[in-house]
């Protein structure tokens, strides 16, 4: 079987807008959530969210950026530097035999709502001619593969939040099948809008603990009230071994497996007893060639909702039994909130670096452990541990199940 490898790494998120940035604030236990400044929360139930700050692609992009609502800037600038840290020169590559595969679970929400808004006071003539292409979902993928020249298959996942890991798990296929020898995977998402704020908030999806920024996000706490919302792009470079060797590429860690799944359960709400997410670990460590107590880590999807979480941990239990006492388990999401179709691209990055540096970010915020959620998830600190293999879970509305499986690369 063709062995599969990490070379570069790119992320703009609420913990910092490179790779290195956003390591160190994840491993000591920073907080990116604040209050919203980008629009009036007053009327909203959540007024706190992941905000990327700091975030200026104007060197990168130029003019362009008229062109690209914020996710699709997202994405281009996490790719640059991605392919930047692989040392990927597309003149040396043959551009039909790398790929683009990088999802969005919401797309240009930025764009839809203020063209609706000058269709509203200036009428239809006003609206821009480029309002289509930059609010579509897969422009992301194809605004990245125009910036680069990219020519192989271009592909744009949406399964809501298990986009990024549906993105990266399927360039891996498409790898694994000989169709490329490199492809830049991941996902993209700037969804914070008065729009999607009351949406989720009227579902009473989103966290209120809005007096605490940085304390409302807290997997598998007995006092979790919802996900904080947040935005951000996490994108990996992606390519076979024979393809890195030869290019004397760095390598962070080895993918070796991927399963999917659906809940077939509900629209929004996650099957309680987790058998959806089981079957898709299942799939995964089946299609690593492992064994379940192989695994030393999982990168919990953990967004902070109540039947979230717990179904997150009977999803564990059932799938490992009792090797899940056994495990280290650990939630991003406590420090940087809930990226939605971002989250399994940026949490990829998290999860080769952990295997890379033996070094387990931790849960913040787990100052009262529901007593249903009984297993180890690393609270408060980050912890040194030997480490070979690791999961990471994305899990979407519509009950979208992706798992990953990373191994800490041996020659």
């Amino acid at each position: 079987m063709t062995r599969i490898v990490i070379t570069g790494m790119g992320v703009i998120s609420p913990l910092g807008n490179d790779v290195a940035a956003f390591w160190d604030n994840l491993v000591s236990g920073q907080s990116g959530v604040s209050r919203i400044e980008t629009f009036d929360v007053t009327e909203h139930k959540s007024k706190i969210g992941g905000v990327v700050r700091d975030f200026h692609p104007e060197a990168l992009l130029g003019r362009e950026i008229r062109r690209m609502d914020r996710f699709c800037q997202f994405a281009v600038a996490a790719a640059k530097q991605a392919m930047d840290d692989a040392k990927v020169n597309m003149d040396d590559e043959v551009a039909e035999r790398v790929g683009v595969y990088i999802g969005s679970g919401v797309g240009g929400i930025h764009t839809l709502l203020e063209n609706h808004q000058i269709l509203l006071d200036r009428g239809s003539k006003r609206v821009s001619p480029t309002m289509v292409p930059m609010m579509i979902p897969n422009m992301a993928a194809a605004q990245v593969s125009i910036h680069f020249g990219i020519k192989g298959p271009c592909v744009a996942p949406v399964t809501a939040c298990a986009t990024g890991n549906n993105a990266i798990g399927e360039a891996y296929r498409a790898l694994q099948l000989g169709k490329v020898d490199m492809v830049v995977a991941g996902g993209a998402e700037s969804a914070l809008t008065a729009l999607t704020y009351a949406g989720f908030g009227n579902s009473t999806a989103l966290s209120t603990q809005n007096d605490e920024p940085a304390r409302a996000s807290r997997p598998f706490d007995a006092e979790r009230d919802g996900f904080v919302a947040a935005e951000g792009a996490g994108v990996i470079v992606l390519e076979t071994l024979e393809h890195a060797q030869r290019r004397g590429a760095h390598i962070y860690a080895e993918m070796i497996g991927y399963g999917a799944s659906a809940d077939a359960f509900h629209m929004v709400a996650t099957d309680p007893e987790g058998t959806g997410a089981a079957q898709a670990m299942q799939s995964a460590i089946e299609d690593a060639n492992i064994r379940a107590e192989d695994v030393d880590y999982i990168n919990a999807h953990a967004t902070s909702t109540p039947i979230g979480d717990l179904s997150e941990t009977r999803a564990i239990k059932r799938m490992f039994g009792d090797h899940a006492y056994k495990l280290a388990i650990s939630a991003n999401k406590s420090m940087m909130g809930h990226t939605l179709g971002a989250a399994g691209g940026i949490e990829a990055v998290a999860l080769a670096k952990t295997l890379q540096e033996d070094l387990i970010p931790p849960t913040i915020n787990l100052d009262n452990p529901d007593v249903e959620c009984d297993l180890d998830y690393v609270p408060h600190k980050a912890r040194r541990a030997p480490l070979r293999v690791g999961l990471s879970n994305s899990f979407g509305f519509g009950g979208h199940n992706a798992v990953l499986v990373f191994r800490k690369f041996e020659d």
